[in-house]
């Protein structure tokens, strides 16, 4: 937040991947977060009843969730959670990537396309360190009413062009600011300082 931040991702238990949190470190963060600030929780849970359970614990001011719904559907959130705003994860691994964000884009407050790879036998839902396919991921931007945010393998070196590229809404950052696993300092100021050069 000292550096800009206009959100806070608050990862939870994932099957790989940096950053991970417990659901108690992140009700504590959360409850920290000034209002000018989002909480994002990121949950890797797929049935609902399961991620409002999570969500009314930690108490984020957003769900972001990194992976299909298989249980229950985006109204019964909607429903058991008024208020909190939904971003479903799509990760961006061809052309059949456009086609889901527009088929969830109209259920949820925002999508945010990244470079994870559910196929895997141990899943990657976020934090890899790839990029993507950029010129996908405009497809999906100027085909969408919604708003989108980027993630996959941005840096300080490469959010500019990858900005530049494919016109978000946002930005999500999480490897590329990080040094042997830990959140990097000088890597974070970097990031946000080419992020505000974009205006």
């Amino acid at each position: 937040m000292r550096y800009g931040a206009d959100a806070l991702g608050l990862v939870s238990e994932m099957p790989s991947g940096p950053g991970v949190i417990t659901d108690e470190l992140a009700r504590e963060i959360a409850a920290r977060v000034p209002p000018t600030v989002s909480s994002f929780l990121l949950t890797s849970r797929q049935d609902t009843a399961s991620i409002v359970e999570q969500q009314r614990f930690v108490r984020a001011t957003t769900l972001q969730l990194v992976d299909r719904l298989t249980r229950g559907t985006y109204r019964d959130l909607r429903d058991a959670l008024p208020g909190i705003a939904l971003v479903q994860v799509i990760h961006v691994c061809g052309e059949e990537s456009i086609e889901e964000a527009a088929r969830v884009a109209p259920e949820v407050d925002a999508v945010l396309l990244d470079s994870g790879n559910q196929r895997l036998a141990v899943k990657e839902l976020g934090g890899t360190g790839r990029t993507h396919d950029w010129r996908i991921s405009r497809r999906i931007v100027e085909q969408l009413t919604a708003p989108v945010f980027l993630a996959g393998g941005l840096t300080p070196e490469n959010v500019r062009a990858a900005a530049e590229e494919v016109g978000p809404f946002g930005l999500d950052v999480c490897s590329g600011v990080r040094t042997k696993g830990r959140l990097d300092e000088r890597k974070l100021a970097a990031f946000i300082e080419q992020r505000e050069k974009l205006g």
